[in-house]
């Protein structure tokens, strides 16, 4: 039986880990975690933020996940929108998420990320 998700995996090109970094660790604020040295080799790179883990894996032939997506949860939406704007990486608000304010954004390298707040029950 499944007991929860323990990190995504999005993909990226080569030489992209500083522009990673700077997204993922300054913009949305995750901390970086040491790969092991067998993985470190391959390259990408690893966050955490809490419980939420994204791992950013080098791949050959790489193309940006412009569908598929992590839904993370966050609770300063607004924040982290202006933070992406302010970095250079424009939101696009999307209503149409029952019981949560949605947005999407687009990591460096143009992987899709879904950031959602849910509505106060109030």
């Amino acid at each position: 039986m499944l007991t929860r998700l323990h990190h995504v995996l999005v993909a990226c090109p080569a030489g992209s880990e500083d522009a990673l970094r700077a997204f993922y660790g300054a913009v949305l604020g995750m901390t970086e975690v040491a790969k092991p040295a067998v993985l470190a080799a391959r390259g990408g790179v690893w966050f955490r933020s809490g419980p939420v883990e994204i791992h950013c894996g080098v791949e050959a032939d790489f193309r940006p996940a412009r569908k598929a997506h992590p839904g993370l949860l966050a609770d300063d939406l607004d924040g982290l929108a202006a933070a992406s704007d302010a970095a250079g990486h424009p939101v696009e608000w999307d209503p149409h998420f029952p019981g949560h304010r949605r947005l999407y954004v687009s990591d460096p390298v143009g992987n899709r990320l879904e950031l959602l707040e849910p509505l106060s029950a109030g």
